[in-house]
């Protein structure tokens, strides 16, 4: 029997086609006619004041880092339940990583330990909408207000997602996205940087442009180039766009077909979790489900082994996530010997089950009856 993978990238059928017109175009370098129409896609969507695509998530976690002048030693507060990139970027620049818990119901920060970690030498927040649900923003907002502090949020996995009516990406100083084949909407890889405090637009303009500022002379503002700051180079090439901007025009679409797999997901499977076999995502009040992922949180390391075993003896491809950062072996003897147990229940307990906008309904369905087998039967 055909396995089913964890993951499928879709194509809507323009993607080729507009690859094309961008070769014709004569400009396949950064900044060619798609990566200006997909900048427009999402400031006019979503309202967001200034946006710059980038070759990835990960570089435009390196641009806000450059962005907010972080000096050596200066700590920046994250949950460690996320990926490596959220950490890296602020590492590359000297800081200090303190690491939070995340919540009890979700893997996001818990926002109420946060303040406890704050001190003379704290910088920024990252905050990650793990599965592309909210963290609690008011709260982390607050924070930062009172301590004057940066708030960057990592929405790697939270296009098309809201708190309280606001756009994830909206919030913080900064935001970044990501375009890799595994999220909603994909151009390989590829991502994204939103800048929604004013003071940050120009310069970030600069380092996106190896530190130059060639853009304002390609706007004519002014006569010629030179190198003005730091930066690097950081912008995706014209076909990169031209690949998003094919699924951008679909993103309703795409996202219909992924809220109604998440929620026959859900409907198949919440009975598990009000028996106690299993937990399955919970959605804050505050929060939209922009269906990123569908995750199970088994009850130790040793059952999650066994389901994702048993699952793949079906030819079903399941799979855990991050491990806990704190405890990782670069930085496990730079922590401060905290207790996360959230983060780390998370790491040993949570597993992804294949989603992807073509994962048929007979496909579906023999998931859900495996993992209720598997359940019920032990």
């Amino acid at each position: 029997m055909k396995s089913i993978p964890f993951n499928k990238p879709y194509m809507t059928g323009k993607e080729t086609e507009y690859i094309r017109q961008s070769v014709e175009s004569g400009k396949i370098s950064g900044d060619g006619i798609f990566t200006k129409k997909s900048h427009e896609f999402f400031e006019q969507k979503y309202g967001f004041k200034k946006c710059l695509l980038t070759t990835s998530c990960t570089d435009a976690l390196e641009m806000a880092a450059l962005l907010i002048d972080l000096k050596p030693d200066d700590e920046v507060i994250m949950p460690s339940y996320t990926f490596v990139s959220t950490s890296n970027a602020f590492v590359l620049r000297g800081a200090k990583i303190i690491f939070a818990d995340s919540e009890k119901e979700t893997p996001n920060i818990d926002a109420d330990k946060i303040e406890e970690l704050i001190t003379e030498k704290t910088k920024a927040i990252v905050v990650v909408h793990y599965a592309g649900m909210a963290c609690d923003m008011d709260k982390i907002m607050a924070i930062a207000e009172k301590y004057n502090l940066f708030v960057i949020e990592d929405a790697a996995q939270a296009v098309d997602s809201f708190y309280n009516g606001k756009p994830l990406g909206s919030i913080g100083h900064l935001a970044t996205f990501s375009f890799h084949e595994t999220k909603n909407i994909i151009s390989g890889e590829g991502g994204m940087l939103i800048i929604n405090d004013d003071r940050f637009i120009k310069r970030a303009e600069i380092i996106r442009e190896k530190g130059t500022n060639r853009s304002a002379f390609f706007r004519g503002e002014i006569d010629k180039y030179g190198w003005v700051d730091i930066g690097s180079s950081f912008l995706p090439s014209d076909i990169i766009a031209a690949f998003l901007f094919a699924q951008l025009e679909n993103l309703d679409d795409i996202q219909k077909r992924r809220k109604y797999i998440w929620n026959k997901y859900y409907q198949g499977l919440k009975e598990l979790d009000e028996k106690g076999f299993v937990k399955i995502p919970k959605t804050p009040n505050y929060a939209t489900n922009n269906a990123h992922m569908f995750y199970l949180v088994c009850k130790n390391i040793e059952e999650r082994s066994a389901l994702i075993s048993h699952l793949k003896e079906n030819n079903i491809n399941a799979v855990f996530h991050y491990l806990s950062l704190h405890k990782s072996p670069f930085y496990q003897d730079k922590h401060d010997g905290k207790e996360l147990p959230n983060c780390d229940k998370y790491a040993n307990c949570l597993v992804r089950l294949p989603f992807y906008y073509e994962l048929t309904e007979e496909q579906i369905d023999k998931i859900i009856k495996i993992i209720i087998e598997f359940c019920t039967k032990k």
